[in-house]
């Protein structure tokens, strides 16, 4: 999901030209494995109910991504096997814990179950032939129509939603990245909360969920000073990641969970010294390639860990670390994949399964007249109103003329 705005940006991953046919080409590749993620998000929003183990809830989604990439594209390519899979392992964040939660059976937290009024964030991602669908959302344990989400719960929520729909309608070809970030920044605001600081979202290509033009949300004034302003481009695929807090600041920190989810940093090369670390490196370059994979993937965990350790020190696999806002602090998040088109933006990801207003009511609004405006619009112009107002204008012209 995020990432702490602190890893270093690798250079960009293919040439322009390559990056072009990408989005349009394999934009089906990318509904499919939206597709899939989307079947697997239904089912777990079934399973998350009051005593259901975190655990279960993440073997169960990536067993369901498996299944479903398992099930596609088994013809051979000029003789090579499509390449398909989990692009990101399925997590389970609850409450305060922001994001990367998936714990092994031998975790001290592996027991953990949800509550009622639990705010619980679904994350997980598929990939075909490397074109990445990942998504994530947010649940409340118990709560429906009758009886809905209020407080700082649905304040956070709302607010999620809201500068998602919005990050939605920024993401399009000329905006920079900034227009995104301060755009969340208004919207959480109006609903008293923050967004959580430093986390980002990246431009995709094959292989690739971290590419090199990226948006941060709630930058401290260091990392206001040295992030890169990005424009938006035609053909270019972006995963957004909204996450808002409902702490004053929007700051996170790490605490007792053990990390378990890794990725192979592609930019960097290393020679291991250890045996263990190198056949560890080996196996997870055979079962997750590019893309960020959970321990429980490799055979033997103790042993997975001991060869992880030398990688991590030099950088040759990332930890995606399980970060916390303050205890008493919920955060919700949003994840969607979109591509900028030629005939315009197309979300790849569907919409929430779970979340919609009937069951979250924050007594608070977004007030702010210029984005009221943009959420009223559609993210692709319909061709044909496009063309009526066109000769509205032209219209209007030739009447001024006259």
């Amino acid at each position: 999901m995020a990432e702490p705005a602190t890893e270093q940006v690798p250079p960009e991953q293919a040439p322009p030209a390559e990056v072009k046919s990408t989005a349009e080409a394999d934009f089906t590749k990318y509904k499919t494995a939206a597709d899939i993620v989307n079947n697997a998000l239904k089912k777990l929003v079934e399973l998350a109910v009051e005593g259901a183990k975190v655990i279960d809830l993440c073997v169960a989604g990536d067993k369901l991504v498996e299944q479903g990439t398992g099930a596609v594209y088994n013809k051979s390519v000029k003789g090579v096997k499509v390449s398909k899979g989990i692009a990101f392992p399925t997590c389970v964040s609850v409450n305060n814990a922001v994001a990367h939660y998936s714990p092994l059976e031998s975790d001290p937290t592996s027991g953990q179950t949800l509550a009622k009024d639990d705010v619980v964030k679904l994350h997980l991602g598929a990939h075909i032939d490397g074109f990445a669908a990942i998504n994530a959302e947010t649940l409340v344990v118990g709560a429906s129509e009758q009886e809905p989400v209020t407080g700082r719960r649905a304040d956070a929520l709302q607010a999620a939603w809201t500068a998602a729909e919005v990050a939605m309608r920024l993401v399009k070809v000329g905006n920079k990245n900034w227009d995104v970030t301060n755009a969340v920044e208004k919207v959480a605001t109006a609903f008293g909360c923050k967004p959580v600081e430093g986390m980002l979202s990246c431009q995709q290509t094959q292989n690739v969920i971290d590419g090199k033009k990226r948006i941060i949300l709630n930058p401290s004034e260091q990392q206001k000073k040295d992030f890169e302003t990005a424009t938006f481009a035609e053909n270019e695929v972006y995963g957004v990641d909204i996450l808002v807090s409902t702490g004053e600041d929007g700051k996170a920190r790490t605490e007792e969970s053990r990390t378990t989810v890794y990725q192979r940093e592609s930019t960097v090369t290393y020679q291991l010294k250890m045996k263990t670390s190198r056949a560890v490196f080996s196996d997870v370059q055979k079962k997750a390639g590019a893309f960020p994979f959970n321990i429980r993937v490799l055979e033997d965990e103790k042993r997975a860990r001991l060869g992880l350790q030398e990688a991590v020190q030099h950088n040759l696999v990332k930890p995606y670390e399980v970060v916390y806002t303050p205890a008493g602090t919920v955060v919700a998040a949003f994840h969607f994949t979109i591509a900028l088109l030629p005939a315009g933006p197309a979300l790849i990801t569907h919409p929430p399964v779970w979340y919609k207003p009937e069951l979250v009511k924050s007594e608070k609004e977004l007030e702010d007249p210029e984005l009221k405006e943009l959420l009223t619009k559609k993210l692709r112009e319909d061709k044909k109103a496009k063309k009526k107002k066109a000769k509205t204008e032209e219209e209007k012209a030739d009447g001024a003329d006259a």
